[in-house]
């Protein structure tokens, strides 16, 4: 009899395991479809908001996450969350260029991404980029693309490392990944954002309440996160923004 009752319940867990199963790859295919079809609402929305005049000029170099993917509206990604905090702490209006292109690799940004950067001048620009170089991380090939992205950045440039993937095999391929990004970062004299390790610390926790359905993309919780690990930085540089001329009125040029 015990042996028939341990049979049951082996049999019962492994058909809840396949179902929770089949219902996770149900759940994450109809959230990448959602968040697929949000890339072109996110794109114009930035496209839009580049167009408000400001007394700073704040640039973002990126993916689908500095777009705000999986955000419940863009400007709650990691990106307008330190627009927000520019402005709260310098007191200065601030036009942001959010030059991220979903689905971007490192080589897709500095073919598509540097052009347009040369053509501004900003006074903070920050760089998150490499996550969709994991599924098939070839260490020399990111490293050839990383140096020539870094050579072709502003010198005042601010960089990320890569987030935790929390799970095997990505995650071996993130700590590779992240080794170089600090080597060539140091070359460069890039300051270095800790997003692996500040995601990483999330644990668990993280993994079940920072991410959008598609399980890929962080969620509102998820972009507050990666934001926190960029503000020691930015206001390390904010002391060094312009500042408004006067005017003789007493107003600013």
């Amino acid at each position: 009899m015990k042996w028939i009752i341990s049979t049951l319940f082996g049999a019962a867990v492994t058909t809840g395991g396949i179902a929770y199963g089949l219902y996770l790859k149900q759940r994450r295919g109809m959230w990448s479809e959602r968040l697929t079809n949000a890339i072109p609402v996110n794109s114009k929305w930035w496209k839009d908001y580049r167009q408000r005049e400001g007394e700073l000029l704040y640039v973002a170099v990126g993916d689908s996450t500095a777009q705000g993917i999986g955000a419940s509206m863009p400007g709650r990604s990691y990106v307008g969350q330190i627009a927000k905090h520019i402005r709260e702490v310098t007191g200065q209006t601030l036009r942001v260029t959010n030059l991220a292109e979903s689905g971007s690799t490192i080589r897709t940004a500095y073919i598509n991404q540097l052009p347009k950067l040369r053509k501004l001048s900003p006074d903070i620009v920050t760089v998150s980029i490499g996550a969709n170089n994991m599924a098939n991380f070839d260490a020399e090939v990111f490293e050839h693309d990383l140096k020539r992205l870094f050579d072709g950045l502003p010198s005042h440039s601010i960089v990320a490392d890569l987030p935790s993937f929390y799970f095997l095999p990505m995650e071996k391929s993130v700590i590779v990944a992240n080794k170089i990004v600090h080597r060539l970062a140091a070359e460069a004299g890039f300051p270095v954002v800790p997003l692996y390790a500040r995601t990483k610390r999330q644990g668990l926790w993280g993994v079940s309440t920072q991410f959008a359905g598609d399980l890929f993309h962080p969620n509102d919780r998820g972009y507050k996160v990666w934001a926190s690990a960029f503000i020691p930085t930015i206001d390390a540089v904010i002391p060094t923004l312009r500042t408004p001329t006067p005017t003789s009125d007493g107003g600013s040029a």
